[in-house]
């Protein structure tokens, strides 16, 4: 393959906060080659035409397999349709710029072995395989009256498993990271769109989140947790826990201990907004839509307590089914605190770390994967059109490869 040379491209810099003046990015062999050095005489030339450069985008809370807000619906899709939905929600990521995607539940190795063959068009997926859920907990969808031990299962389209007990929480992450999981996702906290549990439920037992970090430990990798209220948040990082996702009722004293203990932390509000909007229309109940009143009014202060924390975010929407079109809000809700420097980081560098691809994605330095997007317009003076792809993205390369829009090659 000819080496591919960027030319007339201004990198994102995010050390001075600033784009860099335009230059030439050598791409050779899917990854990035140089950048600012001369273009070898038989590189293939292509013009940037004085555009933002800048890594591939990085959502690092999503669920590709919730086709639908309606869980159980999802859940009890065959799991041939469900890969089929899948793919398609995949094909929109790649459309809005999204390269790398940490799936929080019910992807599996099918999903992520099928963009690695080309046979889906769409983001790496780095998995967890199922969230893991006690009884009665975030992901156990059936109703007070069904006494079905678990109704759902390993399903595709189901989002989280059922497992009580340390033996079996060990069981199941050992099948999960044998199946592919890169980190390990435990609902540790009360959700919005489960029926039975209250937003400040705790769930599970030390000693069964004990045993998920361990077994995630002895593997090299991490556990997340799906947290809202401060005390859960506080006592899965006292038990080991590295991600935190949600976090919209943590106080400034969780924050600095989250920070302390090296924490990472992703919050979700375009979600509640998107629930807020349409999720009585949807079939959210009652119960349901006050929870979403609960986190969503603390969203914004959350944001504030961990910066000043110094705990890190990373970029993450949460969004199911037809909510997902709401994706954008997310640069404008943490706009209202962060800076696009900030926010550029999590979406990027941040990104990376969580999903332990540091030095791969999330960064234009020579080495990495050429996994970059072309953008129109200055993201550090508005960072907010990076939330309006179908305006301002311009082009998609994945492993050196322009794989959305056009740019004209130049002689």
């Amino acid at each position: 393959m000819p080496e591919t040379a960027l030319v007339n491209a201004r990198p994102v810099d995010l050390k001075r906060q600033a784009l860099g003046a335009p230059t030439t990015v050598l791409l050779r062999e899917g990854r990035i080659a140089a950048v600012g050095a001369p273009v070898p005489e038989a590189a293939r030339r292509i013009d940037i035409g004085g555009r933002t450069l800048m890594p591939g985008l990085i959502d690092c809370h999503f669920h590709v397999v919730a086709h639908s807000l309606d869980l159980w619906s999802n859940a009890i899709a065959p799991d041939s349709l469900a890969a089929l939905r899948a793919a398609a929600v995949m094909r929109k990521l790649l459309d809005d710029g999204f390269t790398t995607v940490r799936d929080l539940g019910g992807a599996d190795i099918g999903l992520v072995r099928a963009v690695e063959d080309g046979l889906i068009d769409g983001p790496d997926l780095v998995i967890c395989g199922k969230g893991l859920s006690m009884t009665g907990g975030h992901t156990d969808l059936r109703q007070r009256t069904d006494l079905r031990p678990d109704a759902l299962g390993w399903r595709l389209g189901n989002m989280g498993v059922i497992v009580d007990g340390v033996d079996d929480v060990r069981r199941a992450c050992r099948r999960m990271l044998k199946e592919g999981a890169r980190f390990i996702k435990v609902m540790a906290n009360g959700g919005v769109a489960s029926p039975n549990d209250p937003i400040d439920s705790i769930q599970y037992s030390d000693d069964e989140i004990r045993a998920m970090v361990e077994e995630a430990a002895h593997a090299g990798t991490y556990v997340s947790a799906h947290v809202y209220h401060d005390e859960a948040i506080r006592r899965c990082v006292r038990l080991g826990v590295k991600s935190l996702e949600h976090c919209n009722l943590i106080t400034p004293e969780t924050a600095a201990m989250a920070a302390e203990a090296g924490c990472i932390a992703v919050p979700t509000l375009a979600a509640y907004e998107g629930l807020k909007l349409e999720g009585a229309a949807l079939g959210l109940g009652p119960a349901e839509q006050a929870k979403v009143d609960v986190v969503r009014d603390k969203g914004v202060e959350s944001l504030r307590i961990m910066r000043e924390a110094g705990l890190p975010m990373a970029f993450g929407t949460d969004l199911l089914g037809p909510l997902r079109k709401y994706g954008g809000l997310e640069f404008e809700l943490l706009a209202r605190v962060l800076t696009p420097a900030e926010i550029l980081a999590s979406v990027t560098e941040t990104g990376a770390r969580l999903c332990r691809l540091e030095g791969e994605v999330g960064t234009l330095a020579e080495g990495a994967r050429a996994n970059l997007i072309v953008v129109e317009g200055d993201p550090f003076e508005d960072i907010t059109l990076l939330g309006r792809p179908e305006k301002n993205l311009k082009a998609v390369i994945k492993d050196g490869r322009i794989v959305r829009g056009h740019l004209p090659e130049v002689h």
